[in-house]
């Protein structure tokens, strides 16, 4: 049934990332609107999250024949624009401000974790 649906001409030549997707459902989702196009996909884990025990977890990667990606990306950017969550965009550089609060929240990750472990070490020498 879902032979049917792929056009020969978009399932030509090496498969190429047009779209990393958070996890499984996501991706399964992703591959549901190609397939409706006629455009063939296949999912990957993303490099550096292949944990077996975490089966639906993690990120992956569609990938989709070289004769299909325009038309895939072009698709996926207009489903980006509606819903905001899926794509391949680049990240944005983030703005000064969310530096300063991304520097911030670690200053005090580490202030905590310190801490927490000078308070282990001096429990642990009194009891």
């Amino acid at each position: 049934m879902r032979a049917r649906k792929v056009h020969p001409r978009l399932a030509r030549g090496e498969v190429r990332r047009v779209a990393v997707v958070r996890n499984l459902a996501e991706g399964e989702l992703v591959q549901g609107i190609l397939l409706e196009e006629g455009i063939p996909s296949i999912l990957r884990r993303s490099g550096g999250f292949d944990v077996p025990d975490m089966i639906a977890a993690g990120p992956r990667d569609v990938m989709v024949p070289e004769s299909g990606v325009d038309a895939a990306r072009a698709l996926l950017s207009s489903e980006v624009d509606a819903s905001g969550e899926v794509g391949d965009a680049e990240p944005e550089a983030l703005h000064p401000g969310n530096r300063f609060a991304l520097k911030l929240a670690a200053g005090m990750l580490a202030g905590l974790l310190f801490f927490g472990a000078v308070a282990g070490a001096i429990y642990a020498l009194i009891h």
